[in-house]
């Protein structure tokens, strides 16, 4: 049986589609354009987190809607959307 840690934390980064680069599949942000919940330019998203959530204006995304590493987010089609569209991403962390 895997083990359960009993704190959650989560680390919120917010950016606007503006700040990525790419079309339609290749297009991402990166972490380095992104601030943390302290207002502070964010150097890399978390290594290890439980799961992470999307926020595209204000609205969850699905889980097919983006991917995530160290470094970027990738969030295929995104530069379809508005520069000034807020994206907000949330890592649940243990």
């Amino acid at each position: 049986m895997p083990l359960v840690t009993p704190f959650q934390n989560s680390l919120r980064f917010v950016a606007t589609i503006g700040d990525g680069t790419g079309t339609g599949a290749t297009f991402a942000i990166a972490a380095t354009a992104f601030t943390n919940d302290a207002g502070v330019a964010a150097t890399a998203f978390p290594g290890t987190y439980n799961y992470y959530n999307l926020y595209i204006n204000g609205l969850m995304q699905t889980a097919d809607t983006s991917s995530t590493t160290t470094t970027t987010i990738t969030i295929p089609g995104g530069d379809a959307l508005n520069d000034g569209t807020p994206i907000v991403v949330q890592f649940v962390v243990s």
